[in-house]
Formats: structure tokens, sequence, C-alpha cells
């Protein structure tokens, strides 16, 4: 059997592609963080729980109403990114002229209250959600579920999707525009406070969408999101904070590095992206991909 500094290959590219998943996740949520602080310039810390509502919000509408998942992928972002885009005008919208301290608490808060409600309404305990896609497919050096390969593809269209709507559309302009000066957009006759309520449910949005992926993965559980938004804010840090493509690449290549530490170094694999972090505040502090302050 091929070896490649002593791991065998089969067992090498099959951690390769599940690091690739993991990574699916790591940009698109990282990508809802970003288009909300490139807009904003608000650290969103509710964005774990509101991944965690995405697949509540997915189990609810099966377990109550019998939605099926390929509806609920639709519905649920939808309804959740409505309830954020309130949660901004009536109370995050006020702390815009403030400290960030305040926003940072302000949306602190509202995760842990998520995440106590769910905890109180169905326990901590997690709770199964059936695979819409059963069965899978025999790359040669593994098994891959469709559902997994699902996650992956449907990730990379709404990262590539978001990336082209921001960067080369006349919306994105807008929104680009806004966050260089608001001012001037304004003085145009363009509703900023509209286009930043705008802003803030897309980035929620993309948060609930991850979350309804992956529901069929994992057990749905309320602090589903609490560890994976710490590796996030990683990612993003590392990205560039407000750079799309920061986001969307450096998540997939976390995603890959953290594979192969899990394969020659197990022992790292939980803190490896916090330790790139680290390095890149030191040598280029605005990210990768971010642009000089």
């Amino acid at each position: 059997m091929t070896e490649l500094f002593g791991i065998p290959l089969q067992a090498l590219l099959s951690q390769l592609v599940l690091g690739l998943i993991n990574g699916a996740f790591y940009a698109l949520m990282s990508l809802g963080l970003t288009v909300i602080f490139g807009m904003l310039r608000v650290i969103n810390f509710t964005h774990g729980a509101q991944f965690a509502l995405g697949a509540f919000g997915a189990w609810i509408l099966l377990s109550w109403l019998g939605v099926p998942y390929w509806a609920a992928l639709l519905l649920v972002p939808l309804m959740i990114g409505l309830a954020s885009m309130a949660f901004e005008r009536t109370l995050l919208r006020r702390l815009y002229s403030m400290d960030h301290l305040y926003q940072l608490l302000l949306t602190y808060g509202l995760a842990l209250i998520i995440e106590g409600l769910l905890s109180v309404a169905y326990g901590s305990s997690g709770m199964p959600y059936d695979n819409p896609l059963p069965g899978g497919i025999d790359l040669g050096f593994m098994f891959l579920p469709y559902y997994r390969a699902w996650v992956l593809s449907t990730s990379l269209v709404l990262c590539l999707g978001t990336w082209y709507a921001i960067e080369r559309t006349s919306l994105g302009a807008r929104l680009r525009a806004a966050t260089d000066n608001r001012e001037l957009v304004r003085a145009f006759g363009i509703n900023v406070p509209r286009l930043m309520t705008l802003t803030y449910g897309i980035g929620v949005a993309l948060a609930a969408i991850a979350g309804v992926l992956a529901a069929p993965m994992d057990q749905v559980r309320p602090a589903m999101g609490s560890g994976l938004v710490i590796t996030v804010f990683a990612v993003v840090v590392i990205g560039g904070m407000g750079s799309i493509l920061g986001s969307v690449v450096t998540g997939f290549t976390l995603g890959l590095l953290e594979s192969l530490t899990k394969v020659y170094f197990p022992s790292l694999s939980s803190v490896v992206i916090f330790m790139i972090m680290v390095a890149v505040i030191l040598l280029k502090p605005n990210g990768l991909f971010g642009r000089q302050s």
C-alpha cells in the first residue's frame, strides 16, 4: 500500500475529504460573520446560537409540522433572517454610535438567552435528524455519503454566490460604498439603514443555513454552535476581518490543515487553528486578505 510520510495514502485522502467538509462549515459560518462585520462593524457573538437555531428550526418543522428537509432549507434561514432584522432595527441599531463593547455585550447576551431558552425547552442532550440523502458513492479510497457531498457542494455554491453578489453586483457596490463612506452614500439618496438591516439579515441567514445543513450530520442540541463559533472567529481573524474572499479561502484551507494535523500530530489538532491565528496576528495583524487599516 502506498504511503506518504508513514501514513497510507488511502487514509490520508479520506481525511482530506473530511477536512474539506469541515472547512465548508468554517467558510460558510465565517462568511456570515464577515458580511456583518464588513458593513456594520459589529462582531456578532450571537452567530453560534443562530447556527443552533437553524438546526432546531429544521428539527421543529420536521417533528411538529412534517415539513421536509428541502423545504426547511429555504424556510428556516428566511424566518431566522427576518427575526434578526427585527433585532437589528429595534436593539442593535441603537448601539452603533456607542463603544463596540456594548455591541459585544448585547450580542453575547442574546446568544446566552437563546441557548438558555433552547436548553429549558428541549434539554441539553442531542436529538437526531433523519438523513434526507441516504446512500453514498465509492471513491475508491473511501465511501462518501451523498449528504456530505451535498453539504460540500452547497457550501461552495453559497460562498461563491455571496462573493459574486457583494463584489460584482450593484447591490454589493452600494454595500461596499456604504461601508467606506455612509454619509456620501446617503447623499445619493440610498437608504443606508435599510442596507444595514438587510446585511445583518443576510449574515444571520448564512449561519442558519449552516445549521440546517449540520442537523442531519450532528445531534441537534442547544450548544452545538458554541465551540464552532470560537473556531470560526479564528478563521475570520486569519483571513482578514471584512474580507469575503479571505473567509472562504481560509475556511476551506484551515479545514484541510486541521485534518492533516489529526493524521500527523493528533494532539495538536484542536489548537492548530489558534496557533496559526497567533502567528498571523503577530506577522500580519490585518489578516492574510485584510486591507490595511
